[in-house]
């Protein structure tokens, strides 16, 4: 709200209270209101704090060009800070902090999937035995692949000795080139099946260690879940809780 601006006259000129020119009012105003903002402006100066190579901490009105890469805080009048602003980082801790947050983020998968796979186990199975019977299971249907297996090989290895004694009757006749080629497709097809049965014996000894592992891990949960059960609510020492036993 524009106010009036009043000068008390000389003797013998204006009345006193006679308003003085609307341009010497403008001017006054102006003036007033730079002085206005000059005294704002000083009272919102910031303050820095910031860190220097040996650890010295600095409190400046403005940044030095040798500190304007480094971390900084900005203050206000009373000491609040308003604005943070982080170092300026080399290309080589750029590239570290990256690999930091990565391996973080690996960390937190490996939880998660720990979690999940805890949440699985406990929901799948009542009691041991259970874990036993898939167990059996499994190990049974790969047990099935490999006497398959053997008995085809068992039968190629019979056609082999039979396909040996004919080529020795044939020598020097041109079926003993048929037979030849036969005896490499039974040698072929013996490797192939050695091959199968290598695997799921490989196989037989994951599947092993697997159950094993799950039912160690399944007792683990189960006896935790009861310490949480049966301990104190309100006073007693904390339990652990199991591993995503929190997320539904």
């Amino acid at each position: 709200m524009m106010r009036e601006v009043r000068a008390v006259a000389a003797p013998g000129r204006n009345a006193p209270g006679a308003r003085l020119p609307a341009w010497f009012a403008l001017a006054f105003l102006l003036l007033a209101s730079a002085t206005f903002l000059a005294a704002a402006g000083q009272a919102r100066a910031a303050t820095y704090k910031w860190v220097d190579e040996n650890g010295v901490v600095h409190y400046t009105d403005k940044m030095p060009p040798e500190a304007v890469d480094k971390a900084s805080v900005e203050l206000n009048k009373q000491g609040i800070p308003v604005k943070k602003t982080e170092k300026t980082l080399t290309p080589e801790q750029r590239r570290a902090n990256e690999q930091e947050a990565e391996r973080q983020r690996e960390v937190a998968r490996a939880k998660e999937e720990l979690a999940r796979r805890d949440r699985a186990l406990v929901s799948s199975y009542t009691n041991e035995a259970e874990i036993d019977l898939a167990r059996n299971r499994s190990l049974q249907t790969i047990n099935n692949v490999i006497l398959s297996s053997q008995g085809f090989s068992e039968q190629l290895s019979k056609r082999r000795v039979e396909v040996e004694a004919k080529k020795v009757e044939s020598q020097g006749k041109p079926v003993a080139a048929v037979l030849d080629r036969e005896l490499e497709s039974i040698d072929g097809e013996l490797a192939r099946q050695a091959d199968l049965i290598a695997q799921k014996k490989r196989e037989t000894v994951v599947i092993t260690a697997k159950y094993d592992a799950d039912k160690q891990r399944w007792r683990e949960l189960v006896a935790a879940k009861a310490a949480a059960k049966s301990a104190p609510t309100a006073t007693g020492p904390a339990v652990p809780p199991v591993a995503g036993a929190a997320k539904k």
